[in-house]
């Protein structure tokens, strides 16, 4: 009896200290704050201004660098006041703008009243777009976000910026994304904010740039997937090419979204 006494009060402080050093010796680890939304006191801002602000939406709020980037699976954007005329003539042209704003709000609202040749859904015959409404899903520009970007696309295409920063009450209660955002829990809505459906497909929708992801749970184990994430270029799948998919996803997403996505990928088998 005296030996097993002596074992539980053993235990019984071996528990408590690892329960003092864990609450006491341990740096604790607090949560981020709720992200921050800034008023846009638009009727305030300069031309100068609204482009710098759909630039900052362009690389970040937008997600429109995850594919307009030099990877090449969407077109770069640098020449739009040159092509515009060719591509407002082409047969395929589904849209009904006659200027390069109006082409730009098409875009991003109808992406698929064209698309550039090679850059379509897999056997859409280029005539369905990867591309999401912005203003709708996941990334839900609002019309003052859109407007914005718009403005820098023409800006930074070398052409006239045409676009009038909007005024109505609507507009100007408009709010833009800080740098802190809230953590996405969803993992559709997860997948949609990265775009990942625009190069991998699952149970027969996606595009094919990257490998089918419908079962890739049974063949691949969580470690894997998380180098995929976090290293796309360390190993490459067998028939793709390396420097395909964003390499800093990691910077992107919050460790919580990680791991929603790799419960989401673990569980596809």
């Amino acid at each position: 009896m005296r030996q097993f006494l002596t074992v539980v009060a053993f235990t019984l402080l071996t528990i408590g200290f690892f329960a003092a050093y864990s609450n006491y010796g341990i740096p604790q680890i607090e949560p981020a704050p709720p992200p921050k939304e800034e008023k846009l006191d638009l009727a305030a801002m300069s031309p100068e201004q609204f482009i710098a602000l759909g630039e900052r939406i362009f690389n970040g709020k937008g997600t429109c660098t995850l594919c307009h980037n030099e990877l090449g699976r969407a077109p770069m954007l640098g020449n739009l006041a040159d092509i515009l005329p060719e591509r407002l003539k082409d047969p395929r042209y589904k849209g009904a703008a006659e200027d390069l704003e109006a082409y730009l709000i098409e875009s991003l609202i109808e992406p698929s009243a064209f698309v550039v040749a090679g850059f379509g859904k897999k056997g859409s015959n280029d005539a369905e777009s990867p591309m999401p409404n912005v203003a709708g899903g996941s990334i839900g520009l609002a019309e003052a976000e859109v407007a914005a970007v718009v403005a820098y696309l023409q800006d930074s295409s070398g052409a006239e910026v045409t676009v009038e920063i909007p005024t109505d009450a609507d507009a100007v209660e408009a709010e833009e994304e800080a740098e802190e955002r809230e953590a996405i829990t969803e993992p559709d809505l997860l997948m949609a904010k990265f775009t990942c459906p625009a190069c991998h497909k699952i149970n027969g929708q996606g595009g094919d740039v990257g490998p089918e992801l419908s079962k890739i749970g049974a063949s691949r184990d969580r470690a894997y997937l998380r180098r995929a994430l976090l290293d796309p270029n360390g190993d490459i799948a067998e028939g793709f090419e390396a420097d395909m998919m964003p390499d800093d996803l990691g910077e992107q997403m919050f460790v919580t979204e990680l791991e929603v996505l790799l419960d989401f990928l673990t569980a596809l088998k």
